[in-house]
């Protein structure tokens, strides 16, 4: 039976029914609630996903005289095409090789695999720097708040301090 405490706990959030020690992002895949090793948040990443966007528009502005932000005259269509490839690019190399991009380094963020040691194999790079450019996959999450584009590949990204 539905009771008042229920219609309460919808209009406050999907947490306000469980304790904060029961429940944390991560908890179900074995990671710790808070520090180092603990599931990055949604303003963290966000932080590190736009330092990564400055330092490919600043790449595509010297290697293919793309316009900065804000300039005049803006950007194209194509051009901005050529700002996320090089964002792309710079994402699949970056972790791939070393589990983070500059951002990610800046912030004190990692990309790691759930399974096995814990490095991004290539394949799954590849699969989520794919579904991050694709961003629709980026900003759906499940409670752990991992996106689609980490769930797909099977993996996630941690704090590093």
């Amino acid at each position: 039976m539905v009771d008042r405490k229920d219609f309460g706990s919808w209009l406050q959030g999907p947490r306000e029914r469980t304790s904060a020690d029961e429940q944390y992002r991560g908890r179900d895949l074995g990671l710790p609630p808070r520090g180092p090793g603990s599931v990055a948040g949604f303003g963290i990443r966000t932080v590190g996903v736009l330092i990564d966007w400055g330092i490919a528009s600043v790449i595509a502005r010297g290697l293919f005289g793309v316009p900065l932000p804000f300039s005049q005259p803006p950007a194209s269509g194509g051009q901005g095409f050529v700002v996320l490839a090089v964002f792309g690019v710079m994402h699949l190399l970056l972790v791939g090789t070393v589990g983070f991009t500059i951002g990610h380094r800046i912030m004190g963020l990692q990309v790691r695999s759930l399974g096995g040691s814990g490095r991004v194999l290539p394949v799954q790079a590849l699969a989520r720097t794919v579904l991050l450019c694709m961003f629709i996959p980026a900003v759906v999450w499940d409670r752990d708040g991992r996106g689609l584009h980490d769930k797909a590949p099977g993996t996630v990204i941690v704090r590093t301090r």
